[in-house]
C-alpha cells in the first residue's frame, strides 16, 4: 500500500503569514503521524500577481519553520497542458461553454433582480449564454474579446448518478458531508488570460500527485463541492478532506495577504523564533536532526 500523501499549496502572490504557517505545519504534522509524504505545490496560475521573490519567500519561511518536502515542487504554471486535457474532456461531454458577461455586468443585473448568491456571497452567473451559438462564440473569441469558459452545472449534475459528497475529518471525527455544487452555479474553469482556474487545477493536481489527504482552511470548505463534482466527471480518485480552523488576528477576521496581516518574514526580522511561532500555533518545537 502506498503511503498517505499530504500537500501544502500556497500561491506566490504575497508573503506567508501565520495562517499559512498553521496550515503548512499541520500538513507536515499529519503526514508524519500517518507515516506519509509532505508535498509543496505552488499555485501560480495568476501570472500577473505571482512573483519570484514571493516564491523564494515561501521556501525561506517554510525552511525556517523546520519543514522539508518532497522534490520536485510542482508549479502549476508549468502544467497548463494537464489542465487543457481535463478541460477538453469536459468539453467533449458537452459541459463547457463560452461566457462573455463581465463580473460588473452580472452584478449590475443582480442589483435589478433577485438573483441567488454563491457560498462566497457573490451573485451567481444566470446561465444566459448557455445556448449561445458555438460558431458565434468562436468568432468573438477569435477577434479578441474577453471571455471565460464555464461549467454547465445543470448538464454536469444530470450526467452524474448522484451528487457526490465527501469524507471530512476536520471536526476530529470522520463524517460524510453532503455536497451542494449547484449552490455555485456555472463556475468558471478557464479564462482568456489564464487557461485554467483554481477549481480545475487543484482537482487535477491532487489526482496527478496522488494526494490522499487534502488539509486546508475552512474558507475552502464549500469549494469541496465543486472539486468532488469535477473528480467524478473526470474519473479522478477521491481524497479525504480535513478543513482546519482559520487563524485570526487580534480583531477576529482570518489572516490574509490582502489585509496586510503579519508576515512571517517580518516576524523573523523582529527576533521571533520558529519555535515561538510553532508554540503559538499549538505545535511541538522543531525536531532536532
Amino acid at each position: 500500500m502506498l503511503p498517505p500523501v499530504f500537500r501544502f499549496a500556497p500561491s506566490p502572490n504575497g508573503y506567508l503569514h501565520l495562517g499559512h504557517a498553521y496550515s503548512a505545519v499541520l500538513n507536515d504534522h499529519m503526514a508524519r503521524e500517518a507515516g506519509g509524504c509532505f508535498l509543496l505545490r505552488l499555485e501560480d496560475i495568476d501570472m500577473a500577481r505571482c512573483r519570484p521573490e514571493y516564491t523564494q519567500g515561501i521556501f525561506d519561511d517554510l525552511k525556517w519553520l523546520g519543514l522539508s518536502w518532497e522534490q520536485p515542487v510542482r508549479r502549476q504554471s508549468e502544467h497548463f497542458s494537464d489542465y487543457a486535457v481535463a478541460l477538453e474532456q469536459l468539453s467533449d461531454m458537452g459541459l463547457i461553454y463560452a461566457s462573455f458577461l463581465t463580473r460588473k455586468q452580472i452584478e449590475a443585473a443582480a442589483a435589478a433582480e433577485s438573483w441567488p448568491r454563491d457560498p462566497l456571497g457573490i451573485s451567481r452567473y444566470p446561465g444566459t449564454e448557455r445556448g449561445l451559438n458555438q460558431a458565434i462564440a468562436a468568432v468573438r473569441i477569435a477577434r479578441g474579446e474577453d471571455y471565460c469558459l464555464r461549467l454547465n452545472m445543470e448538464k454536469a449534475l444530470d450526467r452524474v448518478e448522484r451528487v457526490p459528497g465527501w469524507t471530512e475529518t476536520g471536526s476530529g471525527v470522520e463524517q460524510q458531508i453532503a455536497a451542494d455544487p449547484a449552490a455555485w452555479g456555472d463556475v468558471i474553469l478557464a479564462r482568456k488570460e489564464t487557461p485554467t482556474s483554481y477549481h480545475l487545477s487543484v482537482t487535477v493536481d491532487d489526482a496527478l500527485q496522488g494526494v490522499t489527504h487534502v488539509v486546508r482552511g475552512l474558507d475552502l470548505y464549500h469549494a469541496t463541492s465543486i472539486h468532488r463534482l469535477l473528480q467524478v466527471l473526470l474519473g479522478l480518485p477521491e481524497p479525504i478532506y480535513h478543513h482546519h480552523r482559520l487563524i485570526g488576528d487580534q480583531n477576529g477576521p482570518k489572516l490574509s495577504k490582502s489585509a496586510g496581516s503579519s508576515r512571517l518574514c517580518d516576524m523573523r526580522e523582529h527576533g521571533v523564533t520558529p519555535n515561538m511561532v510553532r508554540k503559538e500555533l499549538g505545535f511541538d518545537p522543531i525536531r532536532a536532526g
